[in-house]
């Protein structure tokens, strides 16, 4: 995957290796929840294989799978803005080996280095709106008109 929602294309270089030094290795089962929506978001992933799938409530109906994720993309962007609560849930659909760090030591390394937190600031803002638009397709193919998914 080439978008800038993945690790390797959102961090230049020297800001993903420094990252990278405060990860720890997890694993995850499939159907193993790693959040649900609106709880607290103290921590984030990187996946380094499996895929986790992230969901949206949606009263009086299960809860709508919105998008998936894989190799290199960022698991969990809510930690990065107060109040720190989860705006969706997600699942391990495969078993999942990922990258896990400590928001709030993430936080702490962004504001001691203006241009290494500015650099995750805006690679965190790519992946919310990509994410912001891949719920907004799935939620009209799910719930809109036929068709009305489609941008074209």
């Amino acid at each position: 995957m080439t978008s800038t929602t993945t690790l390797a294309a959102g961090l230049p270089t020297e800001h993903r290796e420094r990252l990278l030094r405060a990860a720890r290795e997890v694993s995850f089962a499939a159907g193993a929840r790693l959040f649900e929506e609106g709880g607290r978001a103290d921590r984030f992933w990187i996946v380094r294989t499996g895929s986790v799938t992230l969901d949206l409530c949606v009263p009086g109906r299960r809860a709508a799978v919105v998008e998936s994720l894989g190799h290199g993309e960022l698991v969990g962007w809510s930690w990065h803005f107060p109040p720190y609560r989860w705006h969706l849930g997600a699942e391990a659909m495969t078993p999942v080996r990922a990258w896990e760090f400590d928001a709030e030591a993430v936080r702490a390394l962004c504001a001691q280095d203006p241009a290494f937190g500015r650099a995750v600031a805006v690679w965190v803002g790519n992946v919310v709106a990509h994410r912001l638009h891949a719920a907004r397709i799935r939620l009209l193919d799910l719930y809109g008109p036929h068709g009305s998914g489609s941008l074209l």
